[in-house]
C-alpha cells in the first residue's frame, strides 16, 4: 500500500501559490491538469475563487 504525500505548497512548480501544484503532487497528477480543470471549472457557478484562496491560507508551504 502507497503511503500518500501530506497536501503541501510546493516551492517548485508554482505559478501563483502553489494550490495547483499540491494538489497535483498530492493526488499524482500533472500540474497543468490540475491548472487546466480550475480554470474551465470558473466557468460554473460556486465557489472556487473563495476555496482557492481558503487552500492558500490553510495549506502549509512544502
Amino acid at each position: 500500500m502507497a503511503t500518500r504525500m501530506p497536501l503541501r505548497r510546493p516551492h517548485h512548480g508554482k505559478r501563483i501559490a502553489g494550490v495547483c501544484a499540491g494538489l497535483a503532487d498530492r493526488f499524482g497528477m500533472r500540474p497543468f491538469t490540475v491548472r487546466l480543470l480550475f480554470v474551465v471549472s470558473c466557468v460554473l457557478p460556486g465557489p472556487q475563487f473563495l476555496l482557492y484562496l481558503l487552500l492558500w491560507v490553510l495549506v502549509p508551504k512544502a
